[in-house]
């Protein structure tokens, strides 16, 4: 799975999501994980509405079954969690990227939280899927 991080170092978790330009991506699994890309958006995010600064963000992010955050907007979260990806706050500003990927390495080993398991679960599909899916069966 991917996890997502806004950051402006690459080692925190120090942006709040709708004012990151860098958000980092990594894929992780009970075994390990290792640094996918960065996603980046200084461009777009000149856009003079909040609405057009999230757009980009939110599609890119679709993959993704969580990201991390120092904040965000109640608007943003919602609209996260309709696409099936699980905002999650971080605990301060100097939380470390490395230190969150660890333990979810951890967790994913063991007993994930109520939180995790439903974060994992299968993300909702859109139309042309389930229509492709009736196909099949």
């Amino acid at each position: 799975m991917k996890i997502a991080f806004t950051t402006s170092d690459r080692v925190h978790i120090n942006t709040h999501f709708g004012a990151a330009d860098e958000i980092d991506v990594y894929e992780i699994s009970d075994e390990g994980y290792k640094f996918v890309e960065t996603l980046n958006f200084d461009d777009q995010l000149q856009e003079e509405n909040n609405e057009s600064r999230l757009a980009p963000k939110l599609e890119a992010l679709e993959d993704c079954t969580i990201i991390y955050v120092i904040a965000i907007g109640g608007s943003a979260a919602a609209r996260l969690i309709k696409k099936g990806v699980t905002p999650v706050k971080a605990r301060s500003e100097e939380e470390e990227i490395s230190e969150v990927l660890n333990k979810l390495v951890k967790t994913l080993k063991g007993n994930p939280p109520p939180w995790l398991r439903k974060a994992l679960q299968q993300k909702p599909t859109n139309f042309a899927d389930e229509v492709e899916n009736e196909a099949t069966v």
